[in-house]
């Protein structure tokens, strides 16, 4: 951070009506210069917006975001808007908010100086993963910007540039981030048991299968979990859930079928649930009788197979940072 630079109250020339301070400088700006060439090329492509290369100051990574006709989705005429955006928000850790005082210049190519706007707040524009964008909704009427007297644009040529000095990071303490997915995609496994009679008596896990960027398994209890007697317990698991994040959850919607092999009368059980490491797994304890499962009758059981079916999907997932 240079000195002088911090988040302090600036001497400046002139304020407006809107809270910026504006000053001239002979000095270019320190971290960013951007030379517009034929911008009336842009208006004329409807081009609204128009975003910068990156650049780096303070250990973030900005932009500049330029709408040469005003900020429509902000009801802006008849000014340019300008702001100061990060270029990588996913860089910032969640409940993380980084603070900083940026300039934004303007050149007057007539006398080789630069129109110099900053923020009036002392304390510096406040950026996160939900705000990555900060700056001037009308940074200067296009009357005046389009003026040859003035110099700011001549041969349709305009030069912009920015200073960004960041004065405070801070966590905002434990924030949760709930990211459900669009147009979730269902994910189905088979797994063929095949001389079921000499499965492992208290529990046999199914291959370990992805679905939603999550490993699964299926879990069968012959004999049931637990000492209910009787019945055959079915549960869908996370197969690797030493890998989930403390304070991650995993909302999934799935469906556990056992397939009828002589029928389509198939016998299942559907359920959602919130999946984590310290929750893992959930499913039936008395999914299905013995007395239902071995019927002769059916081809749940038929010739020492079973087939039993996961139908999974991941609909969204929480996180808890700080």
């Amino acid at each position: 951070m240079a000195i002088g630079d911090s988040c302090s109250d600036a001497s400046l020339t002139q304020g407006d009506q809107h809270g910026d301070l504006r000053s001239i400088s002979e000095a270019p700006p320190a971290h960013y210069i951007l030379n517009i060439q034929q911008l009336s090329l842009l208006t004329k492509q409807n081009v609204e917006r128009y975003e910068s290369g990156e650049f780096e100051a303070g250990g973030y990574k900005w932009k500049l975001v330029i709408h040469p006709n005003g900020n429509k989705s902000k009801n802006v005429g008849e000014f340019l808007s300008v702001y100061l955006a990060m270029a990588d928000p996913t860089s910032l850790p969640p409940g993380w908010e980084v603070y900083a005082n940026f300039r934004i210049f303007l050149l007057d190519q007539n006398n080789d100086t630069y129109l110099k706007v900053e923020d009036a707040m002392s304390k510096g524009r406040r950026f996160h993963r939900l705000r990555t964008e900060q700056g001037f909704d009308q940074f200067i009427s296009l009357k005046e910007f389009s003026d040859s007297n003035n110099g700011y644009l001549l041969g349709d040529n305009c030069v912009f540039g920015a200073e960004v000095f960041v004065c405070k990071e801070r966590s905002k303490g434990k924030t949760e981030s709930l990211s459900m997915v669009k147009d979730a995609v269902a994910y189905k496994h088979t797994w063929i048991i095949r001389n079921y009679s000499k499965v492992n008596i208290d529990c046999e896990n199914s291959n370990i299968f992805s679905a939603g960027d999550h490993k699964w398994k299926i879990q069968l209890y012959p004999l049931g979990k637990g000492s209910i007697g009787g019945y055959l317990s079915l549960r869908l698991a996370l197969a690797e859930p030493e890998k989930v994040a403390s304070g991650t959850k995993i909302l999934a919607e799935f469906t556990i079928r056992i397939l009828d092999q002589l029928d389509t009368r198939h016998l299942y059980r559907k359920a959602s649930y919130w999946f984590s490491a310290l929750k893992p797994d959930w499913g039936w304890q008395r999914f299905i009788s013995h007395g239902t499962f071995f019927q002769t009758n059916r081809g749940l059981y038929l010739k020492d197979v079973c087939y039993i079916e996961a139908e999974v999907t991941v609909h969204g997932e929480t996180t808890i940072f700080g």
